[in-house]
């Protein structure tokens, strides 16, 4: 091991899109542990769309990344050196940690919990994306929050992303009909050959209003939005009777503000309901959630697929991708394998 440790800072705030000169690549020595704490290195993070509200406050749940800290991310990491009984050398274990090479620990997160031990027979990725915060946020607004019942039609935007993917395979599962939206035919085909989905928009290419009325003539059930945008202002076109809409995400409007919906009174028309949360708020629900996900995924019900770019280095430029949509599935960082 090295005495160097290198880290991703904010260097400025994002005040429209995210630029790779939001951060600063700074140098320092590897920090020693004092009693109670542990020296992690961190092996993979992982790329969401909401860093970027972490980074310009407009994620309000959080306490925001200030000018000249470490870049704060979904992590996974191993132990390599402790003074904390918790945790021995070796150990894999995941929080919310910053973006370096090694983390120094006190055994709680960034969010002020403990690190969570990693095991199983799961590789990492999945245990990242599919069985972490982006599979529960599918699992718990689509079936919470949207209640898909046998025969519903569902439409998820940004299916071949890493909550919408996601969100279609469940809702499939749940004897549903569903439609995604994806940026490319690549995508398109992946999400139906791949996922199950019985239909994709591409939404660059195709008239989205049109498809929804051919695909769902007496309206759409449930709505999974991803995006915002028009594609929302589309959905709320087709809504059926007793429609349920749920407010996942929304990364059209992340860097860019866009106009709000323009036929919110179709909720009242179509009696349907209008959802948002937060996945952190179903906290104490995940290891049930995860205990299910885990049977599906054993079983092939569902299907995981990782973006993995390599290296420290490519950070920005990996969080940067997502909002110009280059990543398919759920996109992590790799940074080191465990020793």
């Amino acid at each position: 091991m090295t005495n160097s440790n290198r880290t991703w800072i904010m260097a400025k705030v994002p005040t429209g899109a995210l630029e790779e000169d939001c951060f600063e690549l700074i140098e320092q020595d590897i920090p020693k542990p004092k009693e109670g704490e542990v020296l992690l290195r961190n092996l993979y993070f992982s790329c969401d769309p909401t860093q970027l509200g972490w980074m310009n406050g407009s994620a309000d749940y959080m306490e925001p990344v200030k000018i000249g800290q470490a870049m704060k991310a979904s992590a996974v990491a191993q132990v390599v050196e402790s003074n904390n009984p918790q945790y021995k050398n070796g150990d894999i274990v995941s929080g919310l940690l910053g973006w370096s090479e090694y983390w120094l620990s006190d055994g709680r997160d960034l969010m002020g919990g403990p690190l969570s031990h990693v095991g199983g027979q799961v590789p990492i990725p999945v245990s990242m994306g599919l069985l972490h915060i982006t599979g529960f946020s599918a699992y718990f607004g689509l079936l919470d929050l949207g209640k898909p019942l046998p025969g519903d039609t569902v439409f998820v935007s940004g299916a071949a992303g890493a909550v919408g993917s996601v969100a279609g395979q469940i809702a499939k599962i749940a004897g549903c009909k569903v439609i995604g939206t994806a940026g490319t035919d690549e995508k398109c085909t992946w999400v139906k050959d791949e996922l199950g989905f019985d239909d994709c928009i591409n939404y660059k290419t195709e008239n989205i209003p049109q498809r929804l009325k051919a695909f769902a003539p007496t309206g759409i059930d449930i709505y999974f939005d991803n995006v915002g945008g028009q594609i929302l202002d589309d959905a709320l076109a087709q809504l059926a009777n007793g429609a349920r809409v749920v407010l996942c995400g929304g990364i059209s409007g992340y860097e860019k503000p866009q106009p709000g919906p323009s036929n919110m009174m179709m909720l009242a028309l179509r009696r349907a309901t209008i959802s948002g949360f937060i996945v952190i708020d179903y906290m104490s629900q995940f290891a049930t959630a995860g205990a299910r996900m885990g049977e599906w995924y054993a079983s092939g019900k569902l299907k995981s697929k990782e973006d993995i770019v390599e290296g420290f280095e490519n950070a920005p430029a990996a969080l940067k991708g997502l909002f110009t949509g280059d990543n398919m599935g759920k996109r992590l960082i790799h940074i080191a394998d465990p020793q």
